[in-house]
């Protein structure tokens, strides 16, 4: 596994060694005089304020959701547990077209919040619902007989369970705000990745956008070193006898229907105003916009690489997640840091390094099906090493030794063991991977090979000419394509809740 690791993590730097040969290229002077500069200065600012108002308001959401869902007698409880994984099946650039579709003057930072928070609570939500739907309820009993209240109950004992959950959606959304480009740009609210790809736009290769990558590449790290920090290295596999009884819902009483309209209400702007819009521009355009050589492509490349690339990534991000959960320290953390650095960049700046390694390296390779597939495995890695991860912790490494002192060989033990139970965090993993390549855009305008064209692509090319009608069938078909693999993720969060 740790051969494995280290080649997976050399390959993964690739694009970070990109960014570092060109700044080096640029010289020291020249780097700071860019860096330093008035521009880099207010963009700072918008992705901090971004970041700083986004990543709690995603907390706050998830976990209330998940909490009024999983602990409370909330009337529909199950309808709405799907529902509020629904908006994870639209796409933020489509969220963001629905919303300048009914608000044309939209743009600005309270904007790219809203429209931030609505796309990315979801990453919030399905861990933290499946975290507590599977937690012990004997903790939150013992609590009781202490004389704890609910409330306090629940943030002495619940929240802290939840923290690898929590820490993990929390990287995932400051990650998705590091790298969005198309939701942004739609609204005229400028980050670090719009001005990038507008110098890449202009110079295609030019040093500023190089020393903007780089500046990134600083966040992430700083991302991770704070999500590794909270994550700490406690437990939370229950081991021992008996069977986990099943957690009792609290009355909501007076606060019933305050909860229905709040779910009702987030659901409606997270997903509803979308899948509105997107149907009344299909109604605008009439059976022109419907023209199957055109969307029929875009649907099948869409979803082959999809499939192909979310189980590559799932493939690649297993070593990972199982050093970082067996075999925490400094090496491991190591590795893992590695993987969210290249994460973190805009799928613009991974698809020039493979673009400049590929021509200069290996040019048969350039511009075909494999290069792509490879630059979605490092964008995406963390989705299923985020879940691995947690779908690990919850496999004591104890069941692999009790299965071997039966007489089971190593391999066996954790085939037969450590797979079975990490099989649904990984498909809830490869959903998540699905997801974000079929509503992938930037890296794929890239490197897609000569004549491929996806939803996203075509959406994008559509909407950039402001023809909105014509775009809303790719709209819809990536939000049709994409409900079915949110399912899937919701389902398999139940299944590692043993429901």
């Amino acid at each position: 596994m740790s051969a494995l690791a280290v080649l997976i993590a050399l390959f993964s730097l690739v694009p970070l060694g990109y960014v570092a040969y060109m700044t080096v290229a640029t010289g020291w002077d020249t780097a700071v005089a860019l860096i330093m500069r008035p521009r880099v200065g207010e963009l700072l600012v918008n992705t901090l304020l971004l970041m700083a108002a986004t990543i709690p308001l995603c907390l706050l959401l998830g976990v209330a959701g998940a909490w009024l869902v999983e602990r409370t007698k909330l009337r529909g409880h199950r309808v709405w547990a799907v529902l509020l994984a629904a908006p994870l099946a639209v796409p933020a650039f489509v969220n963001s077209y629905a919303w300048v579709s009914a608000v044309p003057s939209l743009g600005g930072l309270g904007s790219g919040i809203l429209i931030s928070t609505l796309s990315y609570f979801p990453l919030v939500y399905i861990p933290a619902a499946a975290t507590l739907s599977r937690l012990d309820p004997a903790i939150e009993q013992s609590a009781a007989a202490l004389g704890l209240g609910a409330w306090r109950a629940f943030f002495r004992v619940v929240l802290p369970q939840l923290r690898i959950a929590l820490t993990g959606g929390a990287l995932l959304v400051g990650l998705h705000l590091l790298a969005e480009y198309g939701a942004f740009a739609m609204i005229r609210f400028d980050t670090f990745t719009t001005a990038i790809m507008t110098q890449y736009r202009s110079t295609f290769n030019g040093a500023a956008g190089n020393m903007l990558a780089s500046v990134l590449v600083f966040f992430c790290l700083l991302l991770l070193v704070a999500e590794v920090r909270s994550r700490g290295t406690a437990r939370y596999a229950r081991i021992g006898s008996g069977v986990q009884a099943r957690a009792l819902r609290l009355p909501l009483h007076a606060y019933q229907v305050p909860a229905q309209l709040f779910l009702l209400a987030l659901t409606a702007l997270a997903f509803g105003l979308p899948l509105y819009y997107v149907l009344k521009w299909i109604v605008a355009g009439g059976a022109d916009i419907w023209t199957a050589s055109e969307f029929l492509p875009a649907l099948l490349a869409t979803f082959w690489y999809g499939l192909v690339g979310a189980a590559a990534t799932v493939v690649v991000a297993f070593p990972m997640a199982y050093l970082a959960v067996r075999k925490p320290g400094w090496f491991s953390k190591s590795l893992e840091l590695s993987n969210y650095v290249t994460s973190s960049m805009p799928g613009i700046v991974v698809a020039l390094a493979f673009v400049t390694v590929s021509i200069r390296v290996m040019p048969g390779i350039y511009q075909t099906a494999g290069v792509l597939v490879a630059a979605y495995v490092l964008l995406f890695l963390p989705r299923a090493l985020v879940n691995l991860r947690a779908g690990l912790a919850q496999a004591p490494k104890e069941l692999d030794e009790a299965a071997q002192a039966l007489g089971k060989p190593p391999l066996v033990a954790f085939i037969r063991v450590t797979l079975r139970l990490t099989a649904p965090a990984a498909a809830g993993g490869a959903a998540l991977v699905f997801l974000a390549i079929a509503n992938e855009l930037t890296a794929t305008l890239l490197l897609s090979p000569n004549g491929t064209k996806t939803l996203a692509t075509e959406f994008w090319s559509k909407s950039s000419e402001i023809d909105y009608a014509g775009a809303a069938p790719y709209a819809l078909l990536m939000i049709l394509l994409s409900a079915p693999m949110t399912y899937l993720l919701f389902q398999q969060s139940k299944k590692v809740a043993g429901q």
